[in-house]
């Protein structure tokens, strides 16, 4: 197969997944606005789960929730991180030795995707997911998606990948 056929091929496979994962993280948010809101909490597990509405106008897990400026300094940022991830992905050699880290940045992207979505057309998100058992913020799938996406390519780039690996895929080569 020509490269750039496969090329084609992975960037709309990639694409495709993107947005399968935006739309389970928008539907997700949908259920809980209609069955959650102005309602009390679904216990899941006694004392560990439970589903409850709360409406985030912070960053992850309502930090900075109080910060009016916050919003604004986020709809800037949000996208400048997508679009560094999305360049990563491009650049990323498309061979089966990079597929987990492709992976896990396609859930970086998506779940950002996700929160940015809420915040530019409802200027807040939508959470849901409550651990009790630990007292955790309430928290969203898009959420879930960054939060294990970052700690999963913190491991990956101190463990699996060399700098070597790193460095060529970070390294801006001006031709």
């Amino acid at each position: 197969m020509k490269k750039k056929t496969q090329n084609l091929i992975i960037f709309c496979l990639t694409l495709l997944l993107i947005i399968i994962l935006i739309f389970l993280d928008q539907y997700t948010k949908g259920l809980a606005f209609r069955y959650l809101r102005n309602r009390d909490n679904i216990i899941i597990i006694p004392g560990v789960l439970e589903l409850t509405y709360l409406e985030n106008t912070g960053a992850a897990f309502s930090m900075m929730e109080s910060v009016s400026i916050f919003q604004k300094i986020m709809s800037v940022v949000t996208p400048l991180i997508i679009a560094f991830a999305a360049f990563i992905l491009i650049r990323m050699p498309k061979i089966r030795r990079y597929l987990p880290l492709y992976t896990v940045i396609v859930f970086i992207i998506s779940g950002a995707c996700g929160n940015y979505i809420d915040r530019i057309l409802n200027q807040k998100v939508i959470d849901f997911i409550y651990f009790s058992i630990i007292n955790f913020p309430v928290f969203n799938v898009a959420d879930i998606y960054v939060s294990l996406g970052v700690i999963a390519l913190l491991i990956m780039m101190a463990f699996i990948y060399s700098d070597k690996e790193l460095e060529d895929i970070f390294r801006f080569k001006v031709k």
